[in-house]
Formats: structure tokens, C-alpha cells, sequence
């Protein structure tokens, strides 16, 4: 017995006359009625009484058909997951990202994955991007939207970028330069750094640290934190002065954003996601971030 007996028991009952199920399968009546035949051998019983005019369930055929079409159901159920799955329309993506992403783009990109693909099941981890690239080296993540360049070399991890944006200085309300609508960064020169630790994004801090020696001094950091956001905050503190992707400039009375000059090549937000074994998702989270930060 196979699937093709099934659909045959199912079809003739639908139908209850052996031509038109045959045309509904796509087939012949000569083979149907074999199909239907061997069926009835296997099975040691009569499905279907004929006569040349009718056709009709027997008890035995009601009892096989209500299960053939469970079964049948369950089938098609397990095709059409598993294409979906294949397709990357369901599952779960795990998704690293750095704290500025949350406010851009990552916002938007969500919405419009969540639109096309709401059966995929997204789950968030705010993470530097130094523990993004280890968590993506052993699949503990699917991708992540992190600040290149990486920490050491990663011919093992595709980059595409989804953002540039520039520095800005970050102040209290009430700092003396507060007032400024472009600031020199050499006026920082003096001022206490608030700054995240080297190691967990080593290629933001290089940009950050090579814009203030071009200002001619070296930022001195008197308090570290890990994510932007926390930054601002013990900036809004009072607690010194940063400099920051612009990006991290949301809204807070308590602080202020300033451009600075001179002008510096903008920063990067990138999708980083594994060359091999990469998810279908994955695959589909980028195309649809390239396409709406194109």
C-alpha cells in the first residue's frame, strides 16, 4: 500500500463513480480500478459495491476512507512544512546586535520580516560585537548586526553593510559646550571619556580614538560600560563627555549630540553571517535589509 491507493480510495469516494475520480487524479479508469482492486486484495475486504450504474461506500470502505484522509492530511501537512522550512518560512533566527541597532535600522528591518515572514520566530541578544563573532562561530547566533572592522580576521564571516552614519560628540545639557552646533573635537581635549572597553568592539574604539588624536589628544576614559545607551546615560550623569555613533542620538532632555569636526569616514552597521551552514533565514533577513537600507 502506498499514498497512490489512498488518494484512489479517497477520490472514488468523493466522487462515487470511477471515471470522474479518475479525471480528478489525472489518470485512467483502467488503473484506478486496478488501484482500487489491489487495495481491496491487501486489505482482505470490499471497499466499494459496484454495479454498472452506481458505487457505493461499504462500511468497511467508510472506516478506511475517514482514515485515509487523516492520513492524507498529516501528509500534505508534513510536505508543505517541510517546503515551508526549506524556504526559510519557518523556524527561529537568533539575531545578535550591538545597542545602537536598535534604534537603526533594525527597527524597520523587523517590521518588514515579521510582515513577510510571520511564521519565523525572532529572538534578540544585545551583544558587542566581539561576542557576536564568537557566538556566530559556533551557531550559537544565525546573524548579527555588528561594528566592523572585526576583531581579527574572519574569512569565515560574510559582512554587508546596512549603515554608515557619522560621529557625534554626546555632553551634558549643561556642559560649557552644550551650545555648539559643530563642535572641534579638540575642545574635548581635557574632558573625562566615557567609553566602552577596547576588546568588545575594537574597531569602533579605533575609529573614536583616531578621530581624538587627530584633534591632537588621547580621550581619557575614566568610566567604561558596555552598551551605548548606558553610555549616554553616565554621560547624562554628569559622569564625562563621549563620542559616539550618531545613531545613539535619541531623544533625552538630559543630554546633547553635537557633530564634530574634522569630518571622519562614516562608521559601519553590518550583517555578519557565517559563509557556510548559514540558515535559510538568515539568507532571507539580509536580502530583505539590503533591499530596504539599499
Amino acid at each position: 500500500m502506498d499514498l497512490k491507493h489512498l488518494r484512489a480510495a479517497v477520490a472514488v469516494a468523493d466522487h462515487l463513480h470511477f471515471g470522474r475520480a479518475a479525471v480528478a487524479l489525472g489518470i485512467a479508469q483502467p488503473p484506478l480500478s486496478q488501484q482500487i482492486k489491489a487495495l481491496e486484495t491487501e486489505l482482505g475486504v470490499t471497499l466499494f459495491e459496484r454495479s454498472t450504474r452506481t458505487v457505493h461506500l461499504t462500511p468497511a470502505g467508510e472506516a478506511f476512507v475517514a482514515d485515509a484522509r487523516t492520513a492524507l492530511s498529516m501528509v500534505d501537512s508534513a510536505i508543505r512544512g517541510a517546503r515551508a522550512a526549506g524556504r526559510g518560512e519557518t523556524g527561529e533566527l537568533a539575531i545578535g546586535m550591538v545597542g545602537s541597532a536598535v534604534a537603526h535600522p533594525l527597527p524597520a528591518i523587523v517590521r518588514a520580516f515579521r510582515a513577510r515572514y510571520p511564521d519565523v520566530t525572532l529572538t534578540f541578544h544585545v551583544l558587542p560585537t566581539v561576542t557576536q563573532v564568537e557566538r556566530l562561530r559556533v551557531a550559537a547566533l544565525d546573524l548579527g548586526l555588528l561594528r566592523p572592522p572585526l576583531p581579527s580576521p574572519a574569512d569565515d564571516l560574510e559582512l554587508v553593510s546596512v549603515s554608515r552614519e557619522p560621529l557625534v560628540a554626546v555632553l551634558p545639557n549643561d556642559h560649557r559646550l552644550a551650545g555648539r552646533r559643530r563642535l572641534a573635537v579638540s575642545a574635548l581635549a581635557d574632558e573625562p571619556f566615557v567609553l566602552f572597553p577596547r576588546v568588545l568592539g575594537p574597531g569602533l574604539y579605533d575609529e573614536i580614538t583616531a578621530l581624538c588624536r587627530r584633534g591632537g589628544f588621547t580621550p581619557n576614559v575614566t568610566q567604561e560600560a558596555v552598551q551605548l545607551q548606558t553610555i549616554v546615560g553616565l554621560v547624562a550623569a554628569g559622569c564625562g563627555v563621549s563620542i559616539l555613533p550618531g545613531s545613539a542620538a535619541q531623544p533625552r532632555h538630559e543630554v546633547v549630540f553635537v557633530p564634530v569636526s574634522p569630518l571622519v569616514r562614516l562608521v559601519d552597521l553590518a550583517i555578519a553571517l557565517p559563509k557556510a551552514n548559514r540558515s535559510v533565514g538568515a539568507t532571507n533577513f539580509t536580502a530583505l535589509a539590503k533591499d530596504l537600507t539599499r
